[in-house]
């Protein structure tokens, strides 16, 4: 058997990933919580979600993810090509487990954010972006994005990426930066139409960087 040093990157990502996410909840145990202006709620609420519509004319609803959104990222993630699958953990990846449906919807929205899409018409989910801040500088943020099959290619990426701009702004992040597969063409453009730079190259992935404009600089 050949084996291959990318799965096994992926694999410590995404165990560094959850150990972030675990370092962060401990972090913040014992410490006063101090309210934010405009801070999203944890759970999916009609009132959250903002509607838009693609370059195609279809319209989906954009909104914070929450706990309560576990059974809508599961059903993505099942209609998920295994190719889109790979492209996405930069290696195969079956299932989503428990542990890490928590990580991906236990989150502070601060920290650590992630906004989902639903198809307006049949309520089934069909994108999710989201930043986890750097441990070591916190004005910069990576970020991930997935679509699923069906509606790639439509312009939700983009949609995505900008409303998790937005966000990331508000909570005082002033970078992104962004790990893709060498073989992924559509989130290194996804990424190159944000302005991105390609900061680093390793075995099999690249890492670009994008700036965030502030809201006073970009009015």
């Amino acid at each position: 058997m050949v084996y291959d040093y990318r799965y096994a990157a992926a694999a410590e990502r995404q165990r560094q990933l959850l150990a972030d996410a675990e370092n962060f909840r401990r972090a913040r145990q014992g410490r006063p919580r101090r309210p934010r202006p405009g801070r999203r709620s944890a759970r999916r609420s009609a009132g959250h979600d903002r509607p838009a519509v693609l370059r195609d004319g279809s319209e989906v609803l954009i909104g914070p993810v929450g706990p309560a959104d576990v059974p809508f990222l599961a059903d993505g993630f099942a209609r998920l090509s295994a190719r889109s699958r790979q492209l996405r953990f930069l290696g195969p990846k079956k299932q989503l487990t428990p542990a890490e449906l928590r990580y991906l919807t236990e989150i502070d929205h601060h920290d650590h954010e992630a906004l989902g899409a639903l198809d307006r018409a049949s309520g089934l989910s069909v994108g999710v972006a989201r930043y986890v801040r750097s441990f070591e500088d916190e004005q910069a943020a990576e970020i991930a994005i997935t679509v699923v099959d069906e509606w790639q290619r439509r312009g939700l990426g983009t949609e995505l990426l900008a409303q998790l701009a937005q966000r990331a702004r508000e909570e005082g992040i002033r970078r992104f930066t962004a790990l893709v597969g060498a073989d992924n063409v559509a989130m290194t453009a996804l990424v190159r139409t944000a302005g991105a730079d390609l900061v680093r190259r390793e075995s099999a992935t690249l890492v670009y960087e994008i700036p965030l404009v502030p809201q006073e600089g970009a009015r």
